[in-house]
């Protein structure tokens, strides 16, 4: 059976009509406590039904915080921030009621919860399958490259490549993302093309709640292997078109 065959067949089995639409939140954190219980409490009420925190091997009290805050917290601490997305996959998948729409943003402060209703609302009106949040500010230049690259080879034009995205759970799933590192998120925007998904992205209205002095600092040690990471993944996929 062919790729895309494949794919539509667990598309169809994972996919349900639900009355209302249900949207739990993945936050996977690694020593955030001090911006976490802040961005844990900006969460609009009735946005979510849940907000699941992945520890992904926090050396301070990240998983203390998000407990307090009233978070669901898993642990995952052997592999990187796209193991600590799929372990949060795994946790949904085996709840009673799975959600419909998962929402992937970071615990440094550097996504708004304000904007998580705006990122939803193409998927409840217009039934976007993923959606991804455009930034303000200028995506770094290994991001900028990628989507050149994207663009080239997926005849696909993203604006961004940012962690604050939602995506329907069943196309999540569908997926089948293997990526354990800062790929991720990447490797879902790609397959999302192969596999035909329905794209939208939104511009965020507000500004990260932190300094983007600070974003960078936090984001120096990660950034050579998220690089790579992000070109392994584009190429890997483009390769199996």
């Amino acid at each position: 059976m062919a790729e895309r065959e494949r794919f539509e067949l667990r598309w169809l089995v994972l996919s349900d009509v639900a009355k209302r639409w249900v949207v739990d939140a993945v936050i996977p954190a690694r020593d955030c406590a001090d911006t976490l219980g802040e961005v844990l409490a900006a969460i609009p009420p009735r946005t979510l039904r849940s907000v699941l925190v992945v520890d992904n091997g926090s050396t301070d009290l990240t998983a203390q915080v998000a407990l307090d805050a009233g978070a669901v917290v898993r642990r995952e601490p052997y592999g990187g921030y796209g193991a600590a997305c799929r372990r949060a996959i795994s946790h949904f998948e085996a709840l009673p009621t799975p959600p419909d729409v998962v929402v992937f943003m970071a615990g440094d402060g550097t996504d708004d919860p304000a904007d998580i209703p705006a990122l939803v609302a193409p998927i409840c009106n217009d039934n976007a399958e993923l959606v991804i949040g455009v930034r303000q500010r200028v995506p770094a230049l290994g991001a900028r490259v990628a989507l050149k690259l994207i663009g080239a080879l997926y005849r696909h034009r993203y604006e961004d490549l940012g962690p604050f995205r939602a995506i329907q759970f069943p196309a999540l799933i569908a997926l089948g993302l293997s990526d354990r590192g800062r790929g991720f998120h990447v490797e879902m925007q790609v397959k999302a093309i192969r596999y035909g998904l329905r794209i939208a992205e939104v511009s965020l209205r507000h500004a990260s709640r932190i300094s983007d002095q600070a974003g960078r600092l936090r984001g120096i040690a990660g950034s050579a292997e998220a690089t790579g990471r992000m070109f392994f993944q584009i190429l890997r996929h483009a390769a199996a078109r």
